[in-house]
């Protein structure tokens, strides 16, 4: 027969071997990568001017300028001329 304080000591060493085998693998890529210099030939790639490149924006589907006059003219008719409204409720 299995005491309480056995049991509870059984299932912390198993969560224990868990988390140590799950963690295992990672170091191994970890020090696998370290040691072979994999990363180093990307680190020898870098621009020569020491600035990181832009990422490309993208604008999606923002409104311009003509478009949100036309919105707010529409949008503000009988509001109070406060907030997003200024200038465009009559």
């Amino acid at each position: 027969m299995v005491t309480m304080q056995g049991a509870s000591a059984l299932l912390g060493a198993a969560v224990l071997a868990g988390l140590l085998a799950t963690a295992a693998p990672a170091r191994a890529v970890e020090t696998f990568t370290a040691t072979t210099g994999a990363d180093k030939s990307a680190a020898g790639k870098k621009s020569k001017s020491g600035k990181a490149p832009k990422p490309a924006s993208d604008k999606g589907s923002a409104e311009n300028k003509a478009e949100r006059d036309r919105r707010l003219q529409r949008e503000c008719r009988g509001r109070p001329n406060a907030g997003a409204c200024e200038g465009y409720a009559s």
